[in-house]
């Protein structure tokens, strides 16, 4: 694995860190408040020209393995926006 390899790896380790962590607050604050789900879908799309790229390649490295438990959080985490936007409607409503 090349030096290059080894540190693509690591920032999608760093950032992936921190998804679940994310994703367990949404999920527990039940508010959508203080999210903004275009950031999200940015870093989704990212994530999802990375993997791309990496099929492109056929460079299937640890990095390529890596992006998928990513894009999984992240697209649990706009779920979550979307759940939570209704809760905070209905909230609102009451």
């Amino acid at each position: 694995m090349s030096l290059p390899e080894i540190l693509e790896f690591l920032m999608i380790l760093s950032f992936g860190i921190s998804w679940p962590l994310k994703v367990y607050r949404s999920y527990k604050s039940r508010t959508a408040k203080g999210s903004s789900v275009t950031f999200t879908f940015f870093i989704a799309l990212g994530y999802v020209c990375g993997i791309a790229s990496k099929i492109m390649l056929h460079n299937f490295n640890l990095a390529f393995w890596m992006y998928w438990p990513n894009i999984i959080f992240v697209t649990t985490d706009i779920i979550l926006y979307f759940r939570n936007k209704k809760l905070d409607a209905a909230a609102d409503n009451k």
